[in-house]
């Protein structure tokens, strides 16, 4: 029988979930992502600096960084390496490839973070595997996570649009259909009683009803 007061490591995050607080040090100095609050942040990892796919990520990432502002939404990254390492990492894409990182970069040397978002196995100590990004609303609750591979670089029309969707959904007001942009339709919330749902035009009126949306909002993708 297993030991009942032996530790068990921490469910992973889900999405509702407070995102867990750290301070740490980063290329724009000490940080605490708390200090975030009160903004949208997108905070997302990625598995080392100085690799291909990593810095394809950063380049795009960098170049809409202006359309993520537009947003309200704030850019945060983070990676196992070091400060140093970062550090290194930006100056060769700003001197190579013309590119100047705008967002700071999180170390985490000692995978404390990567540990406590659940972005690797609470026994493992490197983070080789970890492409994982948390969509943190302004009370510092994760509203969408995503977890990628090694090989396989993000989308970052996707990464606004899911910004731009749990915006617009997130009084509870809208939901958004498969493929939504902004100033598409949106799907109105279902109807949760009986004569409403028996006085709905047609048999799927009361569950799925599309409604024009309002003005899309500067910066969406």
């Amino acid at each position: 029988m297993p030991d009942s007061n032996a530790s068990r490591p921490e469910p992973p995050l889900r999405i509702g979930d407070m995102a867990p607080d750290f301070v740490a040090r980063s290329t724009a100095g000490t940080l605490r992502l708390s200090d975030y609050r009160g903004r949208w942040l997108l905070f997302f990892s990625h598995p080392g600096d100085f690799t291909p796919v990593c810095t394809s990520e950063f380049v795009a990432i960098a170049r809409a960084a202006d359309r993520f502002a537009a947003l309200g939404c704030e850019l945060l990254a983070h990676s196992v390496d070091s400060l140093f390492s970062h550090l290194g990492w930006i100056r060769a894409i700003h001197d190579d490839l013309g590119v100047a990182i705008p967002f700071p970069v999180v170390e985490d040397s000692s995978l404390e973070i990567a540990h406590a978002f659940g972005m690797v196995d609470p026994a493992s100590n490197n983070a080789a595997s970890v492409r994982a990004a948390f969509f943190i609303d302004p009370d510092g609750v994760i509203r969408a996570l995503t977890i990628y591979p090694l090989s396989v670089g993000r989308s970052v029309a996707e990464l606004l649009r899911t910004i731009a969707a749990l915006q617009r959904t997130h009084d509870g007001a809208a939901m958004t259909p498969a493929d939504w942009m902004p100033g598409h339709d949106i799907l109105l919330p279902p109807a949760l009683l009986a004569k409403e749902a028996l006085a709905a035009k047609g048999t799927t009126g009361w569950f799925y009803q599309l409604a024009k949306d309002r003005p899309t909002k500067a910066g969406a993708p």
